[in-house]
């Protein structure tokens, strides 16, 4: 595939939802416990001591698009050609991305004291985040000249902007029960950036012709890129000091006194300092696009757009955030027989994007019988989209697998897209287009943690590092 259309295609196939998936909210899994801080991964008299997910990737992702390009692009990733025919010149129509990744390539956490009931953990993951606004003339412009009238100026039509950026996140957490409703954790996470991107086009202009078979493009704007020395090759996703940042993440749980459980997170408040050798562009400049019918004009298109872009070079450091949000949830277990063999615990959960405008609202229906569990998620945004997703999960104290699709239907159909290649399906528009998957595993070793009436040594109900803490500041008794 083109340079150009790689590019595209990472920024408007890309992974979303907000890193966690909602349909492991209050499931007591290692992944779980540290997207939560406050959750616990443990349960004394019953779970080994040590959780890992011994070098198996837990992963998930998310593919987002909306607005009329999506019939375009499907065009183009599976019939390697275009149609531009839902496209709209001239109206201000824009297309809607999102991205996230989310992999953990190392959980390790530990039930490290009775006391106070705590529980320690270090975790490895790679992550990415990133938003868009593309205008349906960029997508067109694609196409050469087609879509656009000969001698027209048109004003203000690629006024477009996105950012992207993908970084390590090496993290300790910790968790205390303070007491049988309250448990509080923390995460604290240092960042190394990989990569950055960040492009804002205020303002532009277009003439296309089409007997030349050529444009004249003149674009003003912002770019911001972060340093990579040479060409970005696979030795730069591993991790180095150049771009350092920091992040934290905290969580409280409370169990009221009719069972219900209320949590709050703030989860990814945090930054990355890019290197002092990034880059930045103030950029206002022209040029001529040729051979925009030839099989080459997506090279052409993407090196002239790349040669405006980069002028007005400027060296220097800058600091980006990465994607925290604030959420809450509310949840309850029920019985729904009375041998106590079919359980069902519903999650409401609100979300909250802190840097942007993002929000997302769901309702996760969990199903359990004994250590198989079907949860059915749905889910509403602020772009007023509306998903259903399923996860299938088997579950032991000491082990756990998980695998489902928080957007179910749509993964379905673009998985169809892909593989029958019927024009009729991929000309069609829908809400949005996009897939979704998640998976993972994690198993516990050692001993079994031994609750203190049946344990060789009893602790004397003494706190944890944090009850100790809180207990000195507001002098209370122990």
């Amino acid at each position: 595939m083109k340079k150009f259309l790689l590019v595209l295609f990472f920024l408007l196939f890309s992974v979303r939802i907000f890193a966690q998936q909602f349909s492991l909210y209050n499931t007591g899994t290692l992944y779980d416990s540290f997207e939560n801080p406050s959750q616990r991964a443990f349960i004394p008299d019953t779970s080994k001591m040590y959780a890992s997910n011994f070098l198996i990737p837990n992963f998930n992702a998310n593919l987002f698009l909306s607005g009329d390009a999506q019939a375009t692009l499907k065009n183009r990733a599976f019939l390697n050609k275009y149609n531009n025919t839902a496209l709209q010149i001239g109206k201000g129509k824009y297309n809607r991305v999102n991205e996230n990744v989310n992999a953990y390539l190392i959980m390790l956490k530990m039930f490290s004291s009775l006391s106070g009931d705590e529980e320690m953990g270090f975790s490895w993951q790679m992550k990415s985040d990133g938003k868009g606004a593309l205008t349906d003339e960029s997508i067109a412009a694609l196409n050469g000249t087609q879509s656009f009238t000969s001698g027209q100026n048109y004003t203000d039509i690629f006024n477009s902007n996105y950012y992207y950026q993908t970084y390590h996140q090496i993290s300790f957490t910790y968790r205390e029960k303070f007491n049988k409703q309250v448990a509080f954790g923390v995460k604290i996470s240092a960042l190394l950036g990989i990569s950055y991107q960040k492009l804002n086009i205020n303002g532009s202009q277009a003439t296309f012709d089409k007997t030349g078979d050529s444009a004249v493009v003149a674009l003003r704007g912002k770019y911001y890129s972060g340093y990579i020395p040479g060409k970005f090759i696979v030795r730069d996703y591993l991790p180095n000091l150049r771009s350092p940042g920091a992040a934290i993440s905290m969580g409280a749980t409370y169990r009221t006194e009719d069972n219900f459980i209320l949590q709050g997170n703030i989860k990814d408040l945090g930054f990355i300092h890019w290197s002092s050798r990034s880059s930045y562009y103030n950029f206002n400049s022209s040029a001529s696009i040729y051979g925009l019918t030839t099989p080459q004009r997506e090279d052409s298109i993407y090196n002239k757009i790349s040669k405006i872009v980069h002028t007005n070079q400027v060296t220097g450091s800058f600091t980006s955030p990465i994607d925290g949000r604030a959420e809450f949830s509310v949840s309850k277990s029920f019985w729904i027989d009375d041998n106590h063999m079919f359980k069902y615990s519903p999650t409401a959960v609100v979300s909250k994007e802190l840097f942007y405008p993002g929000f997302i609202g769901a309702l996760v229906n969990p199903f359990k019988y004994e250590k198989y569990s079907l949860t059915l998620t749905t889910t509403y945004d602020d772009l007023k989209i509306f998903n259903l997703g399923a996860q299938f999960m088997m579950q032991t104290p000491n082990w756990e697998f998980f695998i489902g699709s928080d957007k179910l239907t749509h993964s379905m159909a673009l998985a169809g897209d892909q593989l029958n290649k019927k024009s009729a399906d991929i000309n069609q528009n829908g809400s949005y287009t996009g897939a979704d998957f998640f998976i993972g595993f994690s198993l516990k070793l050692g001993p079994v943690i031994e609750h203190p009436m049946n344990a060789s040594s009893i602790p004397m109900g003494e706190k944890g590092f944090l009850g100790r803490l809180l207990s000195r500041w507001f002098k209370t008794k122990d």
